[in-house]
């Protein structure tokens, strides 16, 4: 088995990392785990290395101390976990279509953990929904953007437009969803309509169908593709923020519940 590279050489490489990503790594040589995790240690104290928490570690770039470096968020995110996918508002910002910048990243994982706070961020874990946990890849809907260096995995826009409407607390709230969507110049509405099927909610159809109706003329949206959204809409009447059940107006297409607040844009009233 070839011996590794230099511990340095895979720091300059990794902003970010996990614990098991330098094990694999450095015990490709055969050290043992108690000779990895004492070279860890002893990068920490020489000021190479800032632990961010229990397995997660950055680099630290010279001249740089870590009195001063504030590590990318966005990069600590998609390493909280190893099948971590920065989503939801996070994914926004990372594409650079959030219209307000958060400290509060949300990444999405088949792992259960706790919410957790680094250097003033918070980081909140999201279940891979129920209806996509059987399927590859968790269900599909992410990419690869190369950020600081590294190669992380984000959800798409198409799919970050279904889920920020499916759980609009991870969004940021009905205005900051709208304001970031509708910096986004174009959407695959195939592939937003395809992702809201695999998440098989009648709610969520009528919630995205009711979105891209009310930006039918930007999107180039067809009425062929809202009467695919509108086969899945729920029977029953639904709220938009189930909730909070804010009351509204029904819109009888879609069987949603709009606040008038969200149907009328009052947001942009004092701009």
């Amino acid at each position: 088995m070839a011996t590794p590279g230099p511990p340095r050489a895979f720091f300059e490489t990794h902003p970010v990392f996990r614990h098991d990503e330098f094990a694999a790594f450095h015990r490709s040589g055969k050290r043992s785990p108690q000779t990895t995790a004492a070279v860890l240690r002893q990068h920490v104290r020489a000021g190479n290395l800032l632990r961010l928490r229990r397995g997660l570690y950055a680099t630290i770039p010279r001249p740089r101390s870590s009195d001063d470096f504030q590590v990318d968020p966005i990069l600590v995110a998609s390493r909280l976990a190893p099948d971590a996918v920065v989503a939801f508002h996070a994914a926004l910002q990372a594409h650079g279509k959030a219209h307000s910048v958060s400290r509060r990243f949300t990444y999405v994982t088949a792992h259960r953990a706790k919410p957790c706070e680094i250097q003033g961020s918070e980081f909140i874990p999201a279940l891979i929904p129920a209806a996509l946990r059987s399927r590859r890849g968790q269900g599909g809907g992410t990419t690869i953007l190369h950020r600081g260096g590294l190669d992380i995995r984000v959800t798409t826009l198409e799919r970050t437009l279904v889920d920020v409407l499916d759980q609009p607390d991870h969004g940021g709230g009905w205005e900051e969803i709208w304001r970031s969507l509708e910096s986004v110049e174009y959407f695959d509405l195939d592939e937003v309509i395809e992702y809201t099927k695999k998440l098989g909610a009648g709610v969520l159809a009528a919630k995205v169908g009711f979105y891209l109706e009310q930006h039918r003329e930007e999107l180039m949206v067809d009425e062929a593709r809202l009467k695919k959204l509108e086969k899945l809409v729920s029977r029953q009447p639904q709220y938009l923020d189930r909730s909070t059940r804010e009351s509204g107006m029904l819109l009888s297409r879609w069987n949603l519940v709009v606040p008038s607040r969200v149907l009328e844009r009052r947001w942009e009233e004092g701009s």
